[in-house]
């Protein structure tokens, strides 16, 4: 099994589930909040370990509360924590959440918090957790030079790299060079090529676009649609997973298959297999609600 390494962040999930999602200035009454674990790194890496990956995961907090809650799942799903760094002057992040329950459809503010504070030297500190892992992931809720500079560190490695483009920020053209696997959805491939990406002949010649960029492969995620994948050898739809039940909260349904397709490719699988095993990751997540605690663990998926 390949190592992983994560760089992201943890926030504090603050979601609030109602029977709709309120429009600007309006005021609605929800039917329950829970508080959680979340931040999109953190997410894909609980991913990843809960399916029983090796995972390293680099990220900022501060000392407080919500850093404890963070800590303690880590050590209960098995990542290493010697590359998290504690911040004395800063808060642990936090998002704020709005479901619909009805739909499940979310909407997400996030304040990175301590994470917002990382710097290169960071990267440059704990850059052995990068050198020994074969499996890069990262996202962009970490300021984008301290990104790229840690992209660019993994790949110089000889990591194969996965760069998840959420929630989309601008990329320099270099930077996607350095990128093995890119993951956007369709909100997010749509936002860098400033154009609608929904049917599928947008979807293709989307992904198109990211080869000609320099990026190796390209993997969309549709939602309800399933995926698209493309290199320069092949291209192919592949279906979402088929629930038994209702879904329930889409959140971090993304970090979920980010996560999982990292952790398939630690173990070897082929792109195929490792997007169709990380839909049904992804696809079981959302039958639950939250973003950390739907993650299922890998005998929930084998048993599913």
């Amino acid at each position: 099994m390949k190592s992983i390494c994560i760089f992201g962040i943890f926030v504090a999930d603050l979601c609030f589930i109602g029977n709709s999602i309120p429009e600007k200035g309006q005021t609605i009454l929800g039917n329950n909040h829970i508080v959680g674990p979340g931040g999109k790194g953190s997410n894909q890496a609980i991913a990843s370990g809960r399916l029983g990956g090796k995972v390293n995961f680099i990220t900022k907090i501060g000392k407080d509360q919500n850093a404890d809650i963070a800590l303690s799942l880590y050590k209960e799903v098995g990542i290493n924590t010697d590359s998290i760094i504690q911040d004395d002057n800063n808060l642990t992040g936090v998002a704020g959440i709005m479901v619909n329950e009805k739909t499940g459809e979310n909407a997400i503010n996030v304040v990175p918090g301590a994470a917002g504070t990382l710097v290169k030297q960071d990267i440059d500190n704990n850059i052995k957790f990068i050198e020994k892992s074969e499996i890069f992931l990262t996202q962009l809720e970490t300021p984008y030079e301290v990104t790229s500079y840690a992209l660019n560190k993994a790949k110089e490695t000889g990591s194969i790299t996965i760069f998840n483009p959420a929630p989309a920020s601008d990329i320099t053209e270099d930077d996607f060079k350095s990128i093995d696997y890119f993951t956007p959805n369709e909100t997010e491939a749509s936002f860098y090529l400033n154009e609608k990406v929904e049917s599928e002949s947008e979807i293709e010649r989307a992904a198109k676009a990211f080869l000609d960029k320099g990026v190796k492969n390209v993997i969309i995620t549709l939602g309800s649609k399933g995926v698209y994948f493309a290199n320069s050898d092949e291209s192919y739809f592949v279906d979402a997973f088929k629930l038994k039940s209702e879904v329930v909260d889409t959140t971090g349904a993304g970090d979920a298959f980010n996560g999982a397709f990292a952790y398939a490719l630690s173990i070897n699988q082929n792109n195929r297999d490792a997007i169709v095993f990380s839909n049904k990751v992804a696809g079981i997540s959302t039958t639950k609600s939250g973003a950390a605690n739907s993650i299922p663990t890998i005998s929930e998926v084998e048993n599913y």
